[in-house]
């Protein structure tokens, strides 16, 4: 073409991969800064429609991204962390949400002699974040201002991509090979198409509004050639959701298929109804040079036209995904932990952090049923200790796996620390479990042998099992409910549990001594204190976590954590080990 050469496509493919990048950087950089925040928006996931869209909104607003928050919606389908229709009104929001990257992208066009005006304008505001942005990343040790700085660097590479694009197709102008492709998209179903099929080979809506805001450089887009593409690129952004169901669940397939449902209707009703009202009003501004800001502003429109049209049939999405994703149809089955929640670091964190609790919650009524166990033997519950152990060692395994996989990913420092002790608290947890088995199976023996510990045993057992109780209580509620004050109970407690199990041996060799108790009863009582003490070890780990991650200094360890805290003059600690002393105490003389 005359005017365009190899030179203005290197330019161009260059541009866009610039936009790519600083769109890529900026919208992880934004995750990772607002991580503690995008975790509150998400756990308000609700049945309400209003707030499932504000939270589409707010979330895609956040992640500048229309197909991370929906790929996270299918994740979360996934997952069974969200129904299906909770995911209705999210996916809506989400299309709102992603209408504000263009809005910053007609920054370019901002004219005006006064400072302010001037300020803003893209050859102004993007050297100075790009100045802020490399002062905060290479001279701020603190992660947060490192990450902000990131963001700003991130928008600045998004803008000067977008500078150098539409530098590039200035040469179109008086092409005429360019004026005759402009005639063909003109053509509102062509339009439609193009911008579908441009939008799912980059797999962003915003790329693309992006390169069709630089071709308004040329003056060749006019605002009737504008709007079928933009509906075109609402519907080719959905691929990104498509693909991201391929073996997932049939309700996060149907997740995707109420995102290309919507826009697709989108599509269908809003098209014909603009075509219509034209032919009877003759817009006279069809035929008008589109600018950056109109283009926004269309994209903007139409989103909320498209909204306020299909808010009447929006219930019927869901019962629609069902009769084209059949439930005969051949389907994975909800994921405990999705892979596509991967790309979004901090939920990912939050969704290995509530499996955790349902593996810890397991693990501790498998001990309490252990308990029973031991006072009233029964064989279906001896049934449902051996499935909960199963369940327990699968959710380790899983676990495990997925916080490896995710640490590799770029976490913030708290999610860092945060999936590091997860990866030792789920082998404590999987302990605990292991230990009911190991009770189970000595009351299994006193059931099956009709074995009977002596009255003053038993009660010594039975004090130390409650104390084990309290303790395996006070672990989960810290971790579950992030409670400090159960956390510092544990470790004096702990130290009760051990004082405990030496009493006891020590009875027991004296009650062995005066003939009260068998070689055999002895055995089996060993066997059983063991592994309450053990238990109590457990919490101890546990709790100490949750203490060390509430602190300033993360990087000590556990174990030299608790040291600290034993051996340290802390009158908290002494008060609760004396209170916990009372509360178990035992006779030191037997008989």
């Amino acid at each position: 073409m005359d005017g365009f050469d190899i030179f203005d496509i290197v330019t161009l493919f260059g541009g866009l991969a610039m936009f790519l990048f600083g769109m890529n950087l900026m919208s992880s950089s934004l995750e990772k800064r607002a991580g503690g925040r995008l975790k509150a928006l998400l756990s308000n996931i609700t049945s309400n429609p209003f707030k499932g869209f504000l939270l589409g909104v707010g979330v895609t607003a956040l992640l500048q991204s229309s197909s991370a928050t929906t790929v996270m919606v299918v994740g979360f389908v996934n997952s069974g962390l969200m129904t299906l229709g909770q995911s209705v009104s999210i996916i809506v929001g989400a299309n709102l949400g992603a209408s504000i990257t263009p809005w910053l992208l007609s920054l370019a066009d901002v004219e005006g002699g006064s400072f302010f005006l001037e300020l803003f304008k893209m050859t102004t505001i993007t050297p100075i974040m790009a100045f802020a942005g490399a002062i905060l990343y290479i001279f701020q040790k603190k992660p947060a201002k490192r990450d902000t700085g990131l963001i700003l660097l991130g928008f600045a590479i998004l803008m000067y991509g977008m500078e150098a694009m539409s530098g590039a197709v200035t040469g179109l102008r008086d092409a005429p090979e360019f004026g005759r492709i402009i005639s063909v998209l003109s053509n509102p179903l062509v339009g439609v198409l193009a911008g579908t099929v441009i939008t799912a080979v980059i797999q962003s809506s915003s790329a693309s509004i992006g390169i069709l805001q630089a071709l308004t450089t040329t003056g060749s887009i006019t605002y009737g050639t504008a709007i079928p593409v933009i509906m075109g690129q609402n519907i080719g952004t959905c691929i990104s959701a498509i693909l991201s169901c391929i073996g997932a669940s049939k309700n996060a397939k149907r997740a995707a298929v109420i995102h290309l449902s919507f826009n697709v209707l989108s599509t269908i009703v809003v098209l014909p109804i603009y075509y219509l009202i034209y032919h009877l009003f003759d817009f006279s501004f069809a035929s008008l040079a589109a600018t950056r800001v109109s283009i926004a502003m269309i994209n903007t429109v139409y989103k909320l036209v498209s909204i306020a049209v299909l808010l009447p049939v929006l219930r019927f999405l869901e019962p629609m995904s069902h009769l084209i994703i059949r439930d005969s149809s051949e389907d994975g089955e909800e994921t405990l932990l999705d892979e596509r929640l991967l790309k979004s670091p901090s939920v990912a964190v939050g969704r290995c952090r509530d499996v955790t609790v349902m593996m810890a919650e397991m693990a501790a009524r498998s001990m309490l049923d252990a308990f029973r166990e031991l006072s009233s033997y029964d064989e279906q519950l001896a049934e449902d200790i051996m499935e909960s152990e199963d369940k327990v060692d699968y959710y380790e395994d899983k676990l495990g796996t997925y916080l490896v996989k995710l640490s590799a990913r770029n976490l913030s420092t708290a999610d860092n620390a945060q999936a590091t002790k997860l990866l030792h608290m789920i082998s404590d947890f999987e302990r605990i479990s292991d230990h009911a088995v190991n009770i189970l199976k000595s009351a299994e023996e006193i059931h099956e042998k009709k074995l009977q510990f002596s009255s003053d045993a038993m009660r010594e057992l039975n004090t130390m099992i409650d104390a084990v109780t309290e303790i395996l209580s006070l672990a989960l509620a810290s971790f579950r409910d992030d409670d400090l004050n159960s956390a510092i109970m544990v470790e004096p407690l702990e130290q009760v549990v051990d004082s405990l199990k030496d009493r006891i041996r020590l009875n027991h060799v004296r009650r062995m001594q005066t003939g009260e108790c068998t070689i055999e009863m002895g055995f089996i009582l060993t066997d059983l204190v063991t592994n309450l003490e053990r238990v109590s070890d457990h919490c101890s780990n546990i709790a100490g976590y949750i203490l060390e991650m509430s602190g300033d200094d993360q990087n000590i360890g556990v174990h030299e954590f608790l040291h600290n805290v034993r051996s340290g003059e802390e009158k908290e600690f002494n008060d609760y080990y004396d209170y916990f002393r009372v509360k178990y105490r035992m006779p030191e003389h037997v008989g």
